[in-house]
């Protein structure tokens, strides 16, 4: 049965006004009256069936503007510029209903936080900027700018286009497809995948200077995030607003993916591989080691090698030439990432063996005393995580043609730091205020929990350990990785004090014996904030032992300002014991 949208006509009988609802159906002119309670929701009802109409009419060849200037048929440009017949898009471009389609599976995902930056960008004035969404794979860009479709007006939507680029197009390309879009009257244009341009950081001020500055809104997005940097550092320089996706923090984790505790943040944060509450555990992009180094080789490695190939035209590379020209930079940049977590857990072991707190006294060995080491002991600490860097190196250098040299892998941190991955916390000594130590964090923890399992794996596979039964080794292994899961908690509590209070000067701070696991500093108020980080759902009066030592606090208070609170971070309940102030880990990452 045909039946059109209709509308609403107007008769005045006996002086009185009334409203009738006229469509046609079936060839036949059809009429009814409307109740006047009933006019505000039909009213309504026909707008949105009109607009959906409007916008319907891109793909189903039915946008056809008075001079000529472009027509649409299935999604496909099929008379360009000036009525030319035969023009079409170079890049593979969405309109119309394909962006409904494109929008339907994500409608019910909660948002990123960044969200909000995106609409306002898209909504708000003109200022010829544009919006550069970038970040590492998996990290929710795309899903951001559909869900963005998935909220816009018919209206909106029938103005706005999906470009999606690949290896094989050229940036004449995207800009001729803009003209197009542009003439066509496209104002809202969402380019993924732009850093696949080989030209896209020498020519990325195209975007701004040209269709940019005429009133067209350009989303720019990609996996490249290096390359990114480097445009806005140069072509694209105070014309483009950034939004970077990289780093995920424990209170969008919970809200966004819905899962809950520190444990499963440890786990498998760093990545938005699912939406919703449909969450996979099995198919989570670090679910294992294999999957783990897949992702650090596709989404790290080669993003800093594609950025740095296409960026000054090869003139960028720096110390690295040799790598790249021997095809192993790709291969080096795996091996630091994974050396970086590989010696945070050879850390961890060796802490307390290098305290000499390792008491294998009948106390300490009970459940709720232990230490892994008070078991490591047994077999020598020392000499099995020594054989095991030993082994490391070994492997790097049988797999590696070209040495990496300390120049490398200064080079390569520091690009790593610009993706955001990885971020250093100070490390201060008291006793003598020039020494100070970084403390490297990875913003992604799924990667560090997920290659720290791999090496634990592997040490168990040790000959020092064959003297213990498989079911020994499953239970120092469990242990191990319990207290991997505290340091990475301890560190998760300092990158996102870090990252959500740049006022603050946020570190450890280490004394003669003893050390505060946080403290965050406010030179303009001359105040501080003392922490014990814990990862225990129990009190004990060990964990704030520090916190009360009357010379320690003066101390910090002379150099740092007056400490305003003492606290202790930890996975129990929060309350306040002896003045001290217990802070449940998940709540207090919720607020930050």
């Amino acid at each position: 049965m045909a039946k059109s949208v209709g509308g609403i006509t107007y008769k005045t009988i006996n002086g009185k006004r009334y409203a009738y609802y006229q469509w046609t159906e079936d060839g036949k002119q059809r009429s009814r009256r409307v109740k006047d309670d009933e006019l505000p929701s039909l009213l309504a009802e026909i707008e949105q069936r009109k607009a959906k109409k409007d916008a319907a009419s891109l793909t189903n060849g039915l946008l056809l503007r008075d001079n000529g200037a472009a027509y649409f048929a299935d999604g496909v440009l099929v008379a360009g510029m000036n009525g030319v017949a035969g023009q079409s898009f170079k890049t593979d471009v969405k309109l119309g209903a394909a962006l409904t389609n494109f929008a339907a599976n994500v409608l019910q995902w909660k948002k990123r936080d960044g969200f909000e930056r995106l609409h306002d960008y898209i909504y708000g004035p003109g200022n010829d900027r544009v919006f550069i969404l970038y970040g590492l794979r998996r990290t929710g860009k795309t899903t951001l700018i559909r869900q963005l479709f998935g909220e816009m007006a018919p209206a909106d939507l029938a103005k706005s286009a999906f470009v999606q680029v690949n290896s094989r197009n050229s940036l004449a390309d995207l800009n001729a497809d803009l003209k197009i879009l542009e003439g066509a009257g496209f104002k809202y244009v969402f380019i993924d995948e732009v850093t696949m341009l080989a030209d896209f950081i020498e020519g990325a001020a195209l975007f701004a200077d040209v269709f940019a500055s005429c009133g067209m809104k350009i989303v720019l997005s990609g996996t490249d995030s290096l390359g990114f940097v480097f445009s806005e550092d140069e072509q694209l320089y105070d014309r483009a607003e950034m939004l970077h996706t990289t780093f995920i923090p424990y209170r969008e984790f919970e809200r966004v993916l819905g899962l809950n505790g520190i444990d499963e943040y440890i786990q498998y944060g760093g990545t938005m591989s699912m939406g919703g509450r449909e969450y996979n555990k099995d198919r989570f992009t670090f679910a294992n080691v294999k999957s783990a180094n897949e992702y650090v080789d596709s989404a790290i490695a080669k993003n800093i090698q594609h950025s740095l190939k296409c960026y000054q035209y090869e003139g960028h590379f720096r110390s690295l030439k040799s790598l790249y020209e021997a095809g192993e930079l790709t291969n080096a940049i795996n091996r630091i990432v994974e050396d970086i977590n590989h010696r945070f857990t050879l850390d961890v072991l060796t802490r307390d063996f290098r305290s000499g707190d390792l008491s294998l006294s009948a106390k300490n060995l009970r459940r709720d005393r232990f230490h892994p080491t008070d078991i490591l002991d047994r077999v020598n600490v020392v000499k099995v995580t020594a054989r095991l860097m030993k082994n490391l190196d070994v492997k790097n250098r049988q797999e590696m043609s070209v040495a990496i040299s300390q120049d490398h892998v200064r080079e390569i941190r520091e690009y790593l730091d610009l993706l955001d991955l990885t971020v250093d916390i100070d490390v201060e000594n008291f006793g003598n205020f020039n020494q100070r130590e970084r403390l490297t964090t990875i913003s992604q923890p799924g990667l560090r929990y997920a290659q720290a399992k791999a090496l634990i794996d592997s040490l168990l596979l040790d000959d020092a350990f064959r003297s213990f039964s498989l079911v020994e080794r499953k239970s120092i292994a469990e242990r191990i990785l319990n207290e991997i899961k505290g340091r990475m908690m301890e560190e998760i509590v300092l990158l996102e004090t870090k990252m959500a209070r740049p006022d603050c000067h946020v570190f450890k701070l280490q004394f003669a014996v003893g050390e505060f696991d946080m403290v965050v500093a406010n030179s303009e108020n001359a105040t501080c904030e003392i922490y014990e980080i814990k990862h225990s759902e129990i009190v004990a009066k060990e964990q704030y032992r520090h916190l009360k030592d009357a010379k320690k606090c003066r101390d910090t208070e002379f150099r740092y300002g007056t400490i305003v609170s003492k606290n202790v971070i930890y996975r129990g309940a929060s309350q306040v014991i002896d003045g001290i102030n217990y802070l449940n880990v998940e709540e207090y990452l919720r607020e930050l």
